[in-house]
């Protein structure tokens, strides 16, 4: 059975259902009918959010499972998000900053890696 599309595949515009049809009694029902957020993301976006189900959302394991970093963990998970509707919070966009500048410090040598701890530490807490 095919999956349905949620966007056109010439357009990319919002496809819509209109037609039921039970393959038991073959009763037919026409109508406009509104499919599932989740029908709207791409395929890749859908794969995302199966592992990320599958990882109970544990960053470091989506990375495994995945091969792709934490900031690219994050982007996608922000993408799906955005796909769904949603507003990705700032704040979490201004710690993730923040951490990556630390350990940017850390790597050029700047800190230590006790300062580095600390500030991470310092992150997490708010």
């Amino acid at each position: 059975m095919a999956t349905v599309l949620g966007k056109c595949p010439i357009c990319s515009s919002r496809m819509q259902v209109v037609k039921l049809h039970c393959d038991n009694c073959h009763t037919e029902i026409s109508g406009e009918f509104e499919l599932d957020k989740f029908s709207y993301l791409s395929k890749e976006d859908k794969y995302f959010v199966e592992v990320f189900i599958k990882k109970r959302g544990n960053i470091k394991e989506i990375e495994k499972e995945l091969g792709i970093s934490y900031p690219t963990v994050r982007r996608n998970l922000d993408q799906v998000i955005e796909a769904l509707g949603y507003t990705v919070e700032d704040e979490d966009d201004n710690i993730e900053k923040a951490r990556e500048k630390v350990l940017e410090r850390l790597a050029k040598g700047e800190i230590s890696s006790s300062e580095a701890i600390e500030l991470l530490n310092e992150l997490n807490d708010n």
